[in-house]
């Protein structure tokens, strides 16, 4: 179980992107002069510029919402990524324009590691793992043959298709 403070800053972290997307969905839905001018600065016709708003608006709440954020993670890495593409076209400076999505989007993911659980599942961090002999009775110290069936699935994602979440997932002594 990570320490209550991790939680919260991700959680921080989440919701100062949030709010920075929503703000500029914002700006594109009631077509802002700005905004309309620096889209089409950037080649897009007028007209996309309500269509980004609401994609925008779209993945950012996906995001938000704690049951499909891994969903919203994946829809504004997307995003993301037609925004550096767009950056890269024009001829942007690098860091200070075409970089920046990409800046958004570690945020989005490092905050979604910190808050989310089953992210960590997904993507542990292990320190000096090749240095470390296997704990005694540890799945790594175990022959193959006594080890479980891998699903393809980690544990905390075992049978949430059908509405349940594994009970007791795989404890690792990094956690």
């Amino acid at each position: 179980m990570p320490r209550a403070w991790i939680v919260r800053t991700g959680r921080a972290i989440s919701g100062l992107l949030v709010s920075l997307l929503l703000l500029d969905a914002a700006g594109k839905l009631l077509e802002l002069a700005p905004v309309v001018e620096g889209t089409t600065q950037l080649g897009y016709p007028a007209s996309v510029v309500v269509t980004l708003g609401v994609l925008q608006l779209v993945c950012a709440m996906t995001y938000a919402v704690p049951t499909t954020s891994v969903l919203g993670a994946v829809l504004l890495t997307g995003y993301f990524g037609g925004a550096v593409a767009t950056h890269v076209r024009v001829g942007d400076p690098l860091v200070s324009h075409t970089l920046v999505p990409v800046y958004f989007g570690v945020l989005a993911w490092g905050a979604l590691f910190l808050r989310d659980e089953r992210v960590r599942a997904l993507l542990p961090l292990r320190r000096g793992e090749a240095a470390r002999p296997a704990a005694a009775g540890s799945a790594a110290a175990r022959p193959a043959a006594a080890q479980p069936a891998a699903t393809g699935q980690p544990d905390a994602f075992r049978g949430a298709s059908r509405g349940r979440v594994d009970p007791a997932p795989a404890r690792s002594s990094y956690q």
